[in-house]
């Protein structure tokens, strides 16, 4: 059902130009607006999106890498994001192989019952009740109801405690002061930006008329009509859509406000995350993430990914989430933090190769303290004009993209008064339509796919894109597979494959989203120059252009 490539821009910014018309009109191309996308096209809804940036550019790039249930979204009384989280964190193992993964975690623990008093009168009250981090008792609970809600037989084992003793003979460089360490398995998303693109492969795959346009901005409305400005040529469009969605994230209110309908939906907090080059805490994570409240309230995360390991995160309230950074102050609390957890290990600025920061989409709730505020999401219908159903999308997570994505799609059919249905909860996500699960499978798939390509670069290449990799094998076969001078573990033809292929139009949606050559703290001023050779010649960028755009990616680390 999935496609390996993507039309041209220029294909489809022509068809909004011809036709511009559409069941459901989508405004913001992160995951949860391409998922209701997706799941629209499968129930044979004419549906346009529309982002004002790259897709997968705004909230959905700064995440945690986490697709996870929320263990702690308990104690604030969230049952229902809890038991859906875990049942599309299963889903996604199943559906999505070749980019999220079952990844352990490990609490460690310093105390036996440090909040249980303060635990219910969080629950109760909906306030961060002082408490130092919560003890052996709470966690225990806590992980019972998670085994019981999430666990998946024969893939994901039940939680387990240590004492000191064990725990600290499987993790040396832990505190030693810890009394127990608590240990569940949860998922991540090793290329949160690539599995996006999936999404909008299928979505343009299982519906002849469904569209997505990256750098197409909704600047207004003039009646039942819908403003569109393309931000690559500077023309304006005008779009007609009986439904339109609003899943621009933390933007949502502004996006409302331009479309002439003021809202107040929102009150988002800002995360921050940093990428280490350190073997040594590599090494000490021991292929797990360790998992930890500060006294504060907020949760840190240290885990190995792709070679690094990947500290965050804050939980600051922020107004205008185009404002978002990871600051110095915010690198100083991360290291205090890791420091108290692996107090022997020495961290140092000059280890970060990459710092982000994004803003949770979450709903306005006054002076409650960010740890409480609800991680569950809404959906707000309202009418916009005369003729025209506003869908407002307010929350959601990475996590439960998929199930956010069928709600949405059911309230927009509902909207348009349609008698269809269907459900994706049990078809693969692009390249992980196929993908093998065994080194023997892997083995067959690469040995009927790789051509001339030899065996462990064509595997490779099925770890980076799944199986969306057999139709770059199949180019690269034809064209040469010439690695770069400054990346050699991704190559010429490989670079001009996304450029063509995936609705590249500027060089940092290759060095951000296409690769993770930014996040691994491998984009140099000569990788940037040797990218923006290739991708300037295939887009037909002047040397000015090109000059501008390679200073926008280095100035952006």
């Amino acid at each position: 059902m999935t496609r390996a490539t993507l039309p041209r821009r220029s294909d489809i910014v022509s068809s909004l130009q011809k036709n511009p018309h559409s069941d459901v009109l989508i405004i913001g191309g992160g995951i949860n607006g391409l998922s209701t996308l997706r799941e629209l096209s499968l129930r044979g809804i004419t549906a346009t999106l529309v982002e004002r940036a790259d897709f997968g550019s705004g909230a959905s790039a700064g995440s945690s890498h986490m697709i996870h249930g929320g263990i702690r979204y308990l104690e604030n009384g969230e049952i229902r994001l809890v038991k859906e989280s875990l049942q599309e964190r299963n889903r996604l193992l199943d559906n999505a192989p070749h980019y999220v993964k079952p990844l352990g975690t490990t609490i460690p623990i310093f105390s036996t019952f440090s909040g249980i008093l303060s635990a219910p009168l969080r629950l109760l009250m909906h306030r961060s009740i002082s408490t130092k981090e919560r003890g052996a008792v709470l966690i225990k609970i806590g992980l019972v109801l998670y085994d019981l809600f999430g666990r998946k037989k024969g893939t994901l084992p039940a939680h387990q405690f240590y004492g000191r003793k064990k725990s600290l003979a499987l993790y040396p460089e832990l505190n030693p002061d810890l009394k127990y360490t608590a240990h569940y398995s949860d998922a991540c998303v090793e290329n949160p930006e690539r599995l996006t693109l999936d999404v909008v492969r299928d979505a343009l795959a299982w519906h002849p008329t469904a569209r997505a346009v990256n750098y197409m901005e909704a600047v207004g409305r003039d009646g039942d009509d819908i403003l569109l400005r393309d931000r690559v040529s500077g023309s304006e469009l005008r779009h007609r859509a009986p439904v339109v969605i609003n899943a621009s994230g933390p933007w949502t209110d502004l996006t409302n406000s331009g479309l002439g309908h003021p809202t107040h939906f929102m009150g988002g907090t800002k995360g921050s995350h940093i990428v280490l080059d350190n073997p040594d805490l590599y090494q000490a994570c021991g292929g797990r993430e360790i998992f930890f409240e500060n006294d504060d309230g907020r949760i840190v995360l240290v885990f190995p990914i792709m070679g690094k390991v990947l500290v965050g995160t804050t939980d600051i309230p922020i107004t205008n989430p185009d404002d978002a950074t990871c600051t110095d102050e915010e690198v100083e609390y991360f290291f205090d933090l890791v420091g108290h957890v692996f107090p022997t290990l020495e961290l140092s600025r000059d280890q970060i190769v990459f710092r982000y920061s994004g803003v949770r989409p979450l709903p306005a709730a006054g002076d409650l303290s960010p740890g409480v505020v609800s991680r569950d999401y809404r959906i707000v219908t309202e009418s916009l004009g005369e003729a025209t159903t506003l869908l407002s999308l307010v929350g959601g997570k990475w996590t439960t993209f998929r199930a956010l994505g069928e709600h949405l799609a059911t309230d927009a059919v509902a909207a348009l008064h349609h008698d269809t249905s269907g459900s994706s909860e049990s078809l693969a996500i692009g390249g992980g339509e196929g993908f093998p699960r065994t080194p023997a499978e892997t083995d067959n798939w690469v040995s009927r796919h790789r051509g001339d390509i030899p065996a462990p670069r064509a595997q490779a290449l099925l770890q980076r894109y799944g199986t969306v990799a057999s139709t770059l094998l199949e180019e690269l076969g034809a064209r040469g597979d010439d690695a770069l001078g400054s990346a050699p573990d991704w190559s010429r033809q490989e670079i001009e494959w996304l450029v063509a292929h995936e609705m590249v139009e500027h060089l940092v949606d290759i060095t951000h989203r296409r690769t993770p050559l930014a996040f691994l703290g491998l984009l140099t001023a000569e990788v940037a120059e040797e990218l923006g050779q290739i991708a300037g010649k295939h887009l037909g960028w002047s040397v000015a252009r090109k000059k501008r755009e390679i200073q926008d990616v280095l100035s952006a680390l």
